[in-house]
């Protein structure tokens, strides 16, 4: 049985994990019998949006890794207890908690830095030469992880993509139900709700990200 971690960046698209791409992970992970344990960062969130209209709940602060918990019915860990030696692959779900919770990338673009907790572990899978699957937006933060060069997609964003490649990434056109595989560094990137118009769009492409993933173990 394969042993997945999944990153996950709080609770609801605007502010952390993108629920839809969280949990269609988590669904086609289990499909196929892996063994799943869920890790989020034990930090508070860059801010906390209402999800009915949008607009930011100001003076309200919610914990990253608390939040997370109420995707997975409260079976999550301190990503700073994560071992990649424990692990055969990790899969990192989207929404915007990956550019503002994982990553300042939505504040600060190719400026940006990752969560040290974070970034230590998805840095230690990718060394051992475990592969590693990005969801949405999550790909922003592949150079960090992989180094320049890494090839991966974030859907038809050309204003995205251009950040991206700013950092060094090679940018790759990838339709939603798809994914695309860099097979030198191992990583496997979809764009999800990217380009995604209904959750059916992006949980094939969800599907078929975790399919490469695995068969890359």
């Amino acid at each position: 049985m394969k042993k997945v971690a999944v990153v996950l960046s709080g609770c609801g698209v605007y502010d952390g994990s993108e629920v839809y791409e969280a949990v269609c992970t988590l669904l086609a992970l289990d499909k196929v019998g892996a063994e799943v344990q869920c890790f989020a960062p034990n930090v508070e969130q860059m801010h906390v949006i209402n999800h009915l209209n949008g607009e930011e709940m100001v003076g309200e602060t919610r914990n990253v890794l608390i939040e997370s918990g109420r995707i997975c019915r409260g079976a999550v860990k301190d990503v700073a207890q994560a071992n990649a030696d424990e692990y055969d692959a990790l899969i990192v779900p989207g929404g915007f908690g990956a550019a503002k919770n994982l990553s300042d990338f939505a504040l600060k673009g190719a400026e940006c830095q990752v969560n040290p907790d974070f970034l230590r572990f998805a840095q230690a899978v990718h060394r051992a030469g475990k592969p590693i699957g990005l969801i949405c937006i999550a790909p922003a933060l592949s150079v960090a992880i992989c180094g320049e060069g890494v090839e991966c997609t974030i859907g038809n964003d050309r204003e995205t993509a251009s950040v991206l490649e700013t950092m060094g990434a090679k940018h790759c056109d990838c339709p939603v139900q798809q994914a695309h595989v860099d097979r030198e560094r191992k990583l496997v990137t979809t764009p999800a709700y990217m380009l995604a118009n209904r959750v059916s769009e992006a949980a094939a492409g969800i599907e078929q990200c975790v399919k490469e993933v695995l068969a890359l173990v």
